[in-house]
């Protein structure tokens, strides 16, 4: 995906088995981050910074969403855990996340892998995507500031 485009019609089913709809969300600008592994800590700073600025988001008309390849069970845990206020769509298949091409080769340790590449698109108010944070660009203990300032 590329700025200009617009997000999925369908984004996936979230933690409780609501399916999320890019058309749902119409008049919201909204925040679809996509994270390697529920649990993990670039992944808790991650979301526990975005649910840390949760009401920063809100008072500017944003939707936020995250979306990761563990299942609903994974994402419930996670959310009761770190008492997090937004949906995370348990896309299990990888079906939106390689839609996005936020799935490729990463490094770690020394290793080549295929997985989820830390991401997040920003869209407007008619799912349009007007700015993209691509692998590497993600800062997870100030991702917040990085979207909204």
């Amino acid at each position: 995906m590329e700025i200009g485009q617009r997000l999925p019609d369908v984004l996936g089913k979230d933690q409780d088995g609501r399916l999320w709809k890019t058309e749902d969300l119409k008049g919201k600008k909204i925040v679809l981050y996509i994270y390697p592994r529920d649990s993990t800590p670039g992944c808790t700073n991650e979301a526990c910074n975005l649910r840390d600025n949760y009401s920063r988001f809100l008072a500017e008309g944003y939707a936020v969403i995250g979306v990761s390849m563990q299942g609903a069970e994974s994402h419930r845990k996670f959310i009761a855990k770190n008492n997090l206020p937004f949906p995370l769509i348990a896309d299990v298949d990888g079906t939106l996340i390689k839609e996005l091409g936020a799935y490729g080769e990463k490094k770690m340790y020394g290793r080549t892998t295929m997985g989820t590449l830390r991401m997040t698109f920003i869209a407007d108010e008619n799912g349009v995507i007007t700015r993209i944070f691509g692998p590497g660009k993600v800062k997870v203990k100030e991702h917040a500031s990085q979207i909204l300032d």
